[in-house]
């Protein structure tokens, strides 16, 4: 017995030098989008084959996976990660639109596009530094890897970890082996002019991928003796496959990147490991083949097997750090306290309000999600971001608000015509500008014009009442002029232009972000004159005083084109002479739509009912109807009526595939049906039930849905519309 003690102590120190002698094994991850989803297969089989990886370099989409490898996430939540993330979403900077602000939705039924020119304070037109700020990609990597906010040096990560990024200004490379991990990764991934760059340290850094996107040398400096290369990289495009300028864009960073990354393949020993998944079908936008992506990477290295038994340890099993980065429960952190770092227009108190996660328990991420997108959604910044720190009395969640660069005052534009396919054409043209954060509780004057059939102009102040908007008032002015033919047993005896000049004060509250109720007080006062018809016919003043109770409830996804969601708003109004009307007068107003979706296919049910309950003048106090899919075939506001009800079904189908580019044309397709009526209440007029039906196509561009649509109604009316804004 002693004797076999003895020469296990004589045999320990070469045991223990033999296994110090296994190799180190570096993984080398490149960039390539979509087409970096292949290096999940590529870590699936590495695990699979017992192949324990002590340090890990990465560029773009190959930092992405290989951060989140190397913080603790296995393969297989990897893969769960990718196959269930909207990547559209996640590729974009719109919030989902249930989490934005009531008061921001409400832009979006402005008639106008929904894109919008910003303007800075100086009155200059602010121009972003890409086509996506990368809101959501940065709150993605935020959610996934928060376990790591104190992690300051990435030695200390479970697999030491490095990211490659590119100073724009200077084209030097910088590695990141210390900071906030999210924050490299996202800078190790800003495509030029798509992602707007990432600033660190004061450097404006962008995609890895320009200097070094196989960082083969960077794995050589972290010590490693053997290196696994994994090129995802895309290859070039024949002359015949150049067809448009994004072909020529593309191709153009594609030879950046496999200039240096030739240079980099150039330096692999006969010890290392290439792995080059066959992806020649797949694009770097391909994020809806994910399967195929990491099967490719999968197969790809399991081909490799016997080269790389070579490299497994003799004893299997995770390391100690590896293992304790797995363990369940410590991506969620407790939270002892909240702090906000804020640059913007408004206050602290106002981004606080929004945090709802209670003090002394676990991180809440779904909850935390939603209240970063709605903070988002104010319009106030170019990122909200967090981290979570830890400090002597726990965990401190920190939120920190970047103000917007640009500008946080806003231009947007709208377009509607309609031609009866008689002579007879209808337009508008309208134009919002909203000045933000006029105060720290985030004032904001919205001033709204529009020309030609309906002219407009309407300035209302709105003024928050508490730091979350809950409670608010809101004083306007309104100035609108439009025709509205006067009818008698069924046959319009006059055409008349009515103008109105008013003002009102509306205090109201907010309902989370998908309602808001409006209690109101207005004057109003003008004149009707003859436009067509009978001479003899009176031009006429009038006065107006009503209260008005207003509530709105919006869940729609898109206010566009929704796929699912519902739009409610009730109006209710009460003339009265005691406020200087010169009727006494009740009216209500009623609409609303349902969005149902079936894959490609939508259906949207809906309508309006309006009434008007006593005697009043009929052409001040007529309900308009008539347009696309308002009763299609007759041309905008074309029928004008004290009561009116409306009842559609609106059809749509996307024919092109999803794209994840920031520039997405879908085609649609569909049609409506529709049943309406119009009748006054002091005389005979009453246009009975009219069938009516339309069929459209049209594009969602990025100024908005640009739709041309056909309509026609048993009443032999037919009319042709085009719209560039909202649909319905």
């Amino acid at each position: 017995m002693r004797r076999l003690l003895l020469a296990l102590l004589l045999f320990l120190p070469m045991l223990l030098s033999a296994a110090e002698q296994r190799p180190k094994i570096g993984l080398v991850l490149s960039g390539g989008a979509a087409r970096g989803l292949a290096h999940i297969g590529v870590l699936k089989a590495l695990d699979e084959q017992g192949i324990h990886v002590d340090a890990i370099a990465g560029t773009s989409m190959g930092a992405v996976i290989g951060g989140l490898y190397a913080s603790g996430y296995s393969p297989q939540e990897l893969e769960s990660i990718a196959l269930g993330l909207d990547w559209q979403q996640t590729l974009s900077d719109s919030p989902p639109r249930q989490d934005i602000p009531f008061r921001r939705k409400q832009d979006d039924r402005d008639f106008l596009v929904k894109q919008k020119l910003s303007f800075r304070d100086d009155g200059t037109l602010g121009i972003p530094l890409g086509v996506i700020q990368g809101q959501n990609l940065s709150m993605l990597l935020e959610r996934l890897l928060v376990h790591t906010s104190d992690t300051r040096d990435f030695d200390k990560l479970a697999i030491p970890f490095r990211a490659v990024a590119t100073d724009i200004s200077s084209g030097d490379k910088v590695v990141f082996d210390h900071g906030h991990l999210p924050q490299a990764i996202r800078a190790s991934m800003s495509i030029p002019a798509v992602f707007a760059p990432v600033e660190v340290g004061g450097r404006l850094l962008v995609d890895g991928g320009m200097v070094d996107n196989i960082p083969i040398d960077v794995a050589r400096r972290m010590g490693v003796d053997v290196v696994i290369a994994v090129d995802i990289g895309s290859p070039l495009q024949d002359r015949k496959s150049l067809h448009t300028v994004l072909d020529v864009m593309n191709q153009s960073i594609t030879l950046m990147t496999r200039s240096n990354s030739e240079a980099q393949l150039a330096t692999l020993k006969n010890t290392d490991v290439l792995i080059q998944p066959p992806l020649s079908a797949y694009g770097s936008t391909d994020f809806d083949k994910i399967e195929q992506l990491i099967d490719a990477g999968y197969r790809a290295t399991t081909v490799l097997g016997p080269r790389l038994a070579e490299l497994r340890p003799s004893a299997d099993g995770e390391t100690g750090a590896l293992a304790e980065a797995r363990t369940p429960g410590r991506r969620k952190p407790v939270i002892s306290d909240i702090r906000v770092e804020n640059d913007s227009k408004v206050s602290d108190a106002v981004i606080r309000h929004y945090i709802r996660q209670p003090i002394g328990e676990r991180l809440d991420l779904d909850r935390l999600q939603s209240d970063m997108s709605t903070l988002y959604g104010l319009d106030y910044f170019d990122q909200v971001q967090y981290r979570v720190v830890r400090e002597q009395g726990g965990n401190v969640l920190v939120i920190h608000a970047h103000g917007k660069r640009s500008g946080t005052d806003y231009l947007r534009l709208g377009l509607n015509l309609s031609d009866d396919l008689r002579g007879d054409s209808t337009f508008n043209v309208g134009a919002s500008y909203r000045v933000n954060g006029i105060n720290r509780l985030g004032a904001e004057w919205l001033t709204r014009v529009q020309i030609g059939n309906h002219q407009e102009i309407y300035s209302e102040f709105y003024q928050p009442l508490d730091v979350g908007s809950r409670y608010f008032v809101a004083p306007y002015l309104l100035n609108e002029a439009q025709n509205i033919e006067a009818t008698l047993d069924n046959d319009p005896i006059a055409e008349y232009r009515l103008d109105r000049y008013g003002y009102g004060l509306n205090l109201g509250r907010q309902i989370a972000n998908n309602g808001e109720i409006r209690f109101g007080v207005a004057q109003a006062f003008g004149n009707a004159k003859l436009r067509v018809g009978d001479q003899d016919l009176p031009d006429f003043s009038f006065d107006e005083g009503y209260y008005e109770l207003k509530y709105s409830f919006d869940t729609m996804d898109n206010v566009d084109i929704p796929s699912e969601g519902e739009n409610i708003r009730l109006t209710l109004s009460q003339h009265t002479p005691s406020l200087g009307d010169d009727d006494r007068y009740r009216q209500w107003d009623l609409r609303l739509d349902k969005a149902i979706s079936f894959d490609a296919d939508t259906f949207v049910f809906g309508g309006g009912y309006g009434r008007t309950l006593d005697e009043a003048n009929v052409v001040v106090s007529s309900f308009l109807l008539g347009g696309a899919r308002q009763l299609s075939g007759f041309r905008q506001d074309a029928l004008a009526g004290q009561n009116y009800s409306l009842g559609r079904v609106i059809y749509y189908r996307r024919l092109t595939e999803r794209s994840f580019l920031p520039l997405d044309f879908p085609l649609y397709v569909g049609g409506s049906l529709e049943r309406g009526r119009v009748w006054n209440e002091d005389n005979s007029f009453d246009t009975g039930y009219i069938n009516a039906g339309s069929v459209m196509f049209g594009f969602e561009t990025p100024l908005g849905p640009l739709s041309f649509s056909y309509g026609l109604n048993d009443a032999s009316e037919h009319a042709l519309y085009i719209e560039l804004g909202r649909n319905f």
